[in-house]
């Protein structure tokens, strides 16, 4: 039974806290101190799956992007959010050359988890002060390529809270044109890091999976990871994200004080 409950269970976290600005990192951590750990390939895998949701969640909008380039504002969206992503390719390549990432243990997570709910905090505070922007500019864009790189280094920082955040107060004020072009520039950005990861494991010689346990993985974050972003996209309409960052600080100080200790 736990052959298919574990994978349905993985799948499930995946789903929920990709894209929600909670850290995906932070809850597969908890999950596998207590289910075991999973191998590269199969967090990979999970991962391919949420991003394919939000795939399908802006294929209107990708399909536009892709076809009406020859629009201006089009064209001129679609070059900052490959500007983004070129930022965060090359940085995040130099800083894996350089071992330049912590490790993905309790205790820098919890304390990623606790400081990026503070920055949320903050971040709404003041993009609450500026006037209500939906237009991306290039210091967005810019910033928001950064983002994804610090989200990178610190696992439990989340990506979606480092992107969206700060995208708000670079400019673009409004949450849901924030929060669009996050996952936008996100697409690209988790797919050849995904791609580089099984790169790798592929080199490493392979991975022995039970591939029908992946599957069902597989399966269940992407229809969860659909679930859960179709629901942020309409619940930021109308409120903030201060309840996540409310959790996150939550969940950060719970593992440094029950899970932590268990952990030594």
């Amino acid at each position: 039974m736990n052959d298919i409950l574990i994978p349905i269970l993985l799948g499930l976290i995946e789903g929920i806290t990709e894209f929600l600005p909670i850290s995906s990192t932070g809850h597969l951590l908890i999950a596998e101190h207590w289910l075991g750990r999973r191998s590269d390939v199969f967090n990979i895998v999970i991962q391919a799956g949420a991003i394919l949701a939000v795939v399908l969640i802006y294929r209107e909008r990708l399909w536009q992007l892709a076809t009406g380039f020859a629009k201006a504002e089009n064209r001129d969206y679609a070059l900052k959010l490959l500007v983004a992503f070129l930022i965060t390719a090359a940085l995040g390549f130099a800083a894996t050359r350089l071992g330049f990432k912590l490790p993905e243990s309790i205790a820098p997570v919890a304390w990623a988890l606790i400081v990026g709910g503070v920055w949320m905090l903050a971040a709404e505070y003041f993009a609450a002060k500026q006037p209500d922007r939906s237009a991306i500019t290039w210091r967005v864009a810019i910033l928001v390529g950064l983002a994804q790189v610090v989200a990178a280094i610190f696992p439990g920082t989340s990506r979606s809270a480092a992107t969206i955040f700060v995208a708000m107060l670079a400019g673009a004020s409004n949450r849901a044109a924030a929060t669009e072009f996050a996952f936008l520039v996100g697409i690209p950005t988790m797919f050849a890091a995904s791609g580089y990861e099984l790169l790798k494991a592929w080199k490493a010689g392979g991975s022995h999976e039970d591939w029908s346990a992946l599957a069902i993985a597989f399966v269940v974050s992407l229809v969860t990871a659909f679930v859960a972003v179709k629901w942020l996209l309409g619940y930021i309409r109308s409120h903030r994200f201060t309840p996540f960052a409310i959790y996150r600080i939550a969940l950060g100080a719970a593992l440094l004080l029950f899970v932590l200790p268990s952990a030594d």
